[in-house]
């Protein structure tokens, strides 16, 4: 595992290794986060200019209820290598990331938050690993004991489950604060579902990858809008994007109720028969009844939780609407991929 290199390297020592005629695009997912943008600026740019290779900013407003857009606007008014994407709505952060990727037109996209959690000098050396052939570079988060103990013990459990369910194996740690290469962005461009894990995502599409341990930042300024229920359901959605594992436990819960009630039918058949009718026991069988009549519904309610993805998928709804756009070109930029899926970085 790497270690973040320092944001003070000079100029000239990344120009030097700058492969001809490649730029870099970094895509900002933001919601109500009107109070961050001036600061988030102030490191992002330099940091940019600093690695000398040309690059657009592509912030992609979710739908946000305070100024967001507005000081956008502003800031874009004076920096053109800033573009806006403003949504019709919130569609939610997978949403947002699609569409940023969707309208960069870098060799590389970096996708980051625009709190300043995620610091922007740890983009210089996920560059230079780019440059070294890497087609995916994500930072890890270097500890977590700034997160309450349960939170810390539910992750762990989480992960856990996942990689025993899932075809995917997510890194430790690991969130979107990523780069891309462009290959791997055709990849995720190409694929034509619409409820998307995109932690899952960038585990299942593979190329070469590498991860950069950061220390994560306090928010510069609002709160965090991910509450206990919104993140069970961020879990959820993952668990159903690559596992059909929860469907495959009815059958064996079925199956392992059902061998011992055939058992104990046969008991009673043949205690009835040698014994006669013994009294009805009304609570045992109202239990029994209970039991398995919650165990049916909640099987419904996987079922229709997979269903409802079907559904979803079947409509054919776009994963979001733009309802503005800045600084951009009419149309996204068309899918570059050579087929091959090599980095091909010096």
């Amino acid at each position: 595992m790497l270690t973040p290199l320092s944001a003070a390297s000079g100029s000239q020592a990344h120009q030097a290794t700058t492969p001809a005629g490649k730029s870099l695009s970094v895509v900002i997912p933001m919601h109500n986060e009107e109070a961050n943008l001036a600061a988030l600026f102030l490191r992002l740019i330099p940091v940019l200019e600093d690695i000398g290779l040309p690059f657009e900013i592509i912030c992609v407003d979710d739908g946000s209820r305070d100024g967001t857009f507005a000081a956008l606007a502003f800031h874009q008014a004076r920096e053109p290598r800033l573009k806006l994407l403003r949504l019709s709505r919130n569609f939610g952060k997978e949403a947002a990331m699609s569409a940023g990727l969707r309208h960069a037109s870098g060799d590389a996209v970096i996708l980051m938050d625009g709190d300043l959690q995620h610091p922007p000098e740890i983009i210089i050396t996920f560059v230079e690993q780019w440059r070294q052939g890497m087609q995916m570079v994500y930072g890890v988060r270097a500890s977590r004991l700034t997160d309450p103990w349960m939170r810390r013990f539910l992750t762990k459990v989480y992960y856990r489950l996942l990689d025993n369910m899932s075809e995917v194996t997510l890194p430790r740690g690991a969130g979107d604060f990523r780069l891309l290469d462009r290959s791997v962005v055709d990849a995720l461009n190409a694929m034509p579902e619409r409820n998307r894990f995109m932690k899952g995502l960038f585990s299942w599409v593979g190329f070469r990858q590498v991860a950069v341990p950061f220390e994560v930042a306090q928010r510069h300024a609002g709160a965090s809008t991910f509450n206990f229920w919104r993140l069970l359901r961020f879990g959820l959605d993952g668990v159903a994007s690559f596992s059909n594992v929860p469907l495959r436990v009815w059958s064996w819960l079925g199956i392992a109720l059902s061998v011992p009630s055939f058992f104990y039918g046969v008991v009673i058949i043949t205690k009835t028969i040698m014994f006669g009718r013994d009294t009805p026991g009304y609570a045992s069988l109202m239990v029994a009844v209970l039991f398995l009549g919650g165990l049916q519904l909640i099987g419904l309610g996987v079922l229709g939780d997979y269903l409802g993805r079907v559904f979803t998928e079947v409509k054919g709804r776009p994963m979001y609407l733009v309802n503005e756009k800045v600084g951009f070109d009419d149309a996204p930029p068309a899918d570059r991929s050579s087929g091959g899926g090599r980095g091909g970085h010096p």
